[in-house]
């Protein structure tokens, strides 16, 4: 038996023809730099002068072109543009080899390099990388690239912990960070301080009043966008959930919450409400209110009433205005309120009832004698009490009228009266604070009596 070998032929082969490609390889290179600082545009300019220059000084190469990233964290593929376009390049057979400095700047993510890597080797695309010496060609070259990718990956989560770790300490010394903005202050990036947007705090107020006066988020939004009032954004609608970020948001009354949401891990960058995974740093009197905590205070009474409080991710003792009897109805046995139901719904047999809340969610153990009674039962229960109410009974009608003229008085003074209070004690916090900036030598007593009189004549 006779052995003969067929040796490989020296040169690239078509994989299609099975020949071998004749000409110079053709060559591209990839770079990236991951922040928009100074060193690193001059880094990024430096590359791209580097590889044009190193890829036209091989007689055997033939220069393709440059792929680049700036300013661009190496851990997201998508938000790669240059990346991106050189993957499609190689789809379209383009290039025949990538050079690039590191595996660190072609990926900090294992398994997307790796993924990568893959793909461009089964078209027969080599990547070098020049830091490691690794061609991803050769036998040994996706060992290697497995070990390193993954120190890459580690040496990006240590530092995103250490700016992490950064970020916490500065909040904890009550620095601000991450400010995205907010209707009614103006925020200084350079001093890092807040100030009151008086125009757009005259809105804010304008919202926390009518949320006070019993008025729902969703009216405040038609009443905004009919009074032709814009969003922070610009637009001309507004809409509910707006109104309700709006009163949830401590900013208004002098205080900052940081550390909302946290970012889950530095390889998709993800970020979740911080439920209590994360320590949160909560900073009183940051800057000046644009209302009293008072008012903020009642705001979050009437929110969570109105929303119930959330017990196993359902809500109990839901507040609203939807129906005409919504909260005005409860059971007599258990004292809860009453629900609107739906009986055989979609059907011709369709019935409208007004159910115990604590039967509908809890079971029958829990208010065993309740009965759902027909919404048309109710309504002409209410019809007959307001015809007695009308009928022959003129003294009855006028002693009624009295009573409710004098509670509107007295809920119209005291509304007057609370606001007057809030504003002067706003005002009065405000002087305060100049004082203070006099003392401070900030400003001069003359530029005090001069804020001080504007104050006192608004």
């Amino acid at each position: 038996m006779k052995v003969q070998v067929i040796e490989k032929k020296k040169g690239r082969i078509n994989r299609t023809t099975g020949e071998e490609i004749k000409g110079n390889l053709r060559v591209c290179a990839y770079a990236r730099v991951s922040t928009e600082k100074e060193e690193q545009i001059n880094s990024y300019n430096s590359q791209l002068k580097y590889y044009e220059e190193k890829i036209k000084a091989n007689s055997d190469w033939k220069y393709v072109g440059i792929y680049a990233d700036e300013g661009i964290t190496g851990t997201l593929d998508y938000k790669r543009d240059g990346f991106m376009k050189m993957m499609q390049d190689a789809t379209n057979n383009k290039f025949d080899m990538i050079i690039t400095k590191s595996i660190s700047r072609f990926g900090r993510n294992t398994v997307d390099t790796l993924k990568y890597v893959r793909l461009l080797k089964e078209k027969g695309i080599a990547i070098y990388f020049e830091e490691e010496r690794i061609n991803t060609l050769e036998i040994s070259g996706e060992i290697m690239l497995t070990v390193l990718s993954a120190m890459a990956q580690q040496e990006s989560e240590n530092i995103s912990s250490h700016v992490k770790l950064g970020l916490q300490m500065k909040q904890k010394r009550g620095e601000l960070i991450g400010y995205n903005g907010c209707l009614g202050y103006v925020y200084d990036k350079d001093t890092k301080e807040i100030t009151i947007n008086y125009e757009e705090a005259e809105i804010v107020r304008y919202i926390f009043e009518r949320y006070c006066q019993g008025v729902g988020c969703t009216t405040i939004a038609k009443e905004l966008t009919n009074m032709k009032y814009k969003t922070l954004t610009g637009k001309k609608k507004w809409h509910e959930s707006t109104i309700r970020g709006i009163l949830k948001n401590e900013k208004y009354k002098g205080d900052v919450l940081q550390g909302k949401t946290y970012t889950t891990d530095p390889i998709t960058h993800r970020r979740v409400v911080n439920m209590g995974e994360e320590n949160q740093y909560y900073i009183a009197e940051h800057h000046e209110p644009i209302i009293s905590e008072r008012m903020f205070n009642q705001a979050q009474e009437i929110l969570q009433k109105r929303g119930g409080v959330r017990g196993s991710g359902r809500r109990k003792g839901n507040f609203s205005r939807k129906y005409p009897f919504s909260s005005k109805l409860y059971c007599g046995f258990c004292g809860s309120l009453l629900t609107k139901r739906n009986w055989h719904s979609g059907t011709k047999n369709s019935i409208t009832v007004w159910h115990c809340m604590e039967f509908v969610k809890h079971g029958k153990e829990n208010c065993p004698y309740c009965k759902a009674m027909k919404e048309n039962i109710i309504e002409e229960a209410f019809t007959e009490s307001y015809k007695l109410l009308c009928n022959n009974n003129k003294e009855l009608i006028q002693t009624f009228l009295n009573e409710m003229e004098e509670i509107i008085q007295e809920e119209s003074n005291e509304s007057s009266i609370k606001r007057l209070e809030e504003e002067k004690q706003i005002l009065k916090e405000k002087i305060d604070k100049l004082i203070d900036l006099n003392l401070n030598g900030t400003i001069t007593l003359e530029t005090l009596k001069e804020k001080k009189q504007n104050y006192k004549t608004r």
